[in-house]
C-alpha cells in the first residue's frame, strides 16, 4: 500500500513542472489560452502525470498558470509513493517522453514534440540535484501549497472525466441511414476522423503489437506496394537483432515513407482490425475499452 503518512503523519508537498515546446509553430502558452487547445494541453498533463506518478492518485493539479515562455504547472502531492515515482520518472527522462508522445498525439503533430522542462518546489530548483531522491522529497515536503485548486482545474477535470464516459467528444454513435463523410472512419459503430498517421501513432504500434508486426504489414501490404513480399521477411532478418520494437517501428516508417498523405490512421486500424488487434486500435486511438 502506498505511504500517506510519514511518523503517522499525513504527508503533502507541492512543486511546479515548467514547460515550453522547443518545437517551430507549437507554443504550449498560447494553446493553453485558447478555449480549445486548453482541454488538450490540460490532457496531455492529466496524461503524462498519470503515467509517471503511478495512476490517478496521490497528486492533484492545483493550477496551470502563465510563467512566459513557460507554462508553470502546480501540482500537490498526498501521497510520497506518488510523489517518489514521479521525481523516478522525472530524473529518468520519462516525463519528457510522455509528454512528447501524448503531445504529438492529440494535437496530431506530424513530428517528435520537445518539450523543455524544469522542476521548482519553492525556490529550489530540483533539477540541479534529481540524484539526491531524499532532498528533493524533503524540499517538496516543506514547500507546502498555498491555494486551494483553482476552478479552471475543476472544469478542466470535469471535462476530462465526461470525455472519458462518452468515449471522448470525437466519438459519434453511427446509424445505418447516416453517410459517413469521406475525411471519417468508422471502428466499432463510432466514426473518428481521419488524419496522416504521427509520430506517436508510430510508437504506440511499435510498443504494443509485439510478435504481430509481421501479420499486420501484411495486412497493410494488400495496399501497398512496399509491403509486397518479399519486403517484410527483408525486415525481419534486417533487424532481427534489434528485437520487435524496432522490426514494428521499421514497418510502419517504411508504410509511411511509401504512401506519404496516403498514409492514414484509418489504414492502420483497418489492418489492426483485420489481424483481431482490437485492443490495440484502441490504444492508438486513445480510446476507453
Amino acid at each position: 500500500m502506498a505511504d500517506k503518512t510519514v511518523d503517522g503523519r499525513p504527508w503533502t508537498g507541492c512543486a511546479v513542472l515548467f514547460l515550453q515546446s522547443l518545437c517551430p509553430g507549437v507554443n504550449l502558452l498560447s494553446l493553453f489560452k485558447d478555449e480549445r487547445g486548453k482541454f488538450i494541453v490540460f490532457k496531455v498533463i492529466k496524461l503524462t502525470l498519470t503515467d509517471s506518478a503511478g495512476g490517478l492518485g496521490g497528486y492533484e493539479i492545483l493550477k496551470v498558470h502563465d510563467a512566459d515562455p513557460f507554462l508553470g504547472v502546480e501540482m500537490k502531492f498526498v501521497d510520497v509513493a506518488a510523489c517518489q515515482q514521479f521525481l523516478e520518472s522525472y530524473s529518468s527522462g520519462t516525463v519528457r517522453q510522455s509528454l512528447s508522445q501524448h503531445g504529438c498525439r492529440l494535437l496530431a503533430l506530424p513530428q517528435e514534440l520537445t518539450v523543455e522542462t524544469q522542476l521548482k518546489a519553492s525556490t529550489h530548483i530540483l533539477d540541479l540535484y534529481l540524484d539526491k531522491l531524499e532532498l528533493c522529497l524533503h524540499q517538496i515536503h516543506l514547500s507546502q501549497p498555498e491555494r486551494l485548486r483553482d476552478e479552471e482545474i475543476d472544469h478542466l477535470e470535469k471535462q476530462l472525466q465526461d470525455q472519458a464516459f462518452s468515449h471522448g467528444p470525437q466519438l459519434t454513435p453511427l446509424t445505418q441511414e447516416e453517410s459517413l463523410p469521406s475525411n471519417c472512419f468508422k471502428f466499432q459503430n463510432r466514426v473518428f476522423e481521419d488524419r496522416m498517421l504521427t509520430a506517436a501513432d508510430v510508437q504506440s504500434f511499435s510498443n504494443g503489437v509485439g510478435r504481430h508486426w509481421k501479420h499486420v504489414g501484411r495486412a497493410l501490404g494488400k495496399n501497398c506496394r512496399a509491403l509486397k513480399s518479399p519486403a517484410i521477411d527483408n525486415l525481419a532478418y534486417e533487424y532481427e537483432r534489434e528485437g520487435l520494437y524496432e522490426q514494428a517501428y521499421q514497418l510502419l516508417s517504411r508504410f509511411i515513407q511509401a504512401e506519404g498523405r496516403e498514409a492514414k490512421l484509418s489504414r492502420l486500424v483497418k489492418a489492426l482490425e483485420d489481424c483481431k488487434l482490437t485492443s490495440l486500435a484502441e490504444n492508438v486511438l486513445d480510446v476507453q475499452p
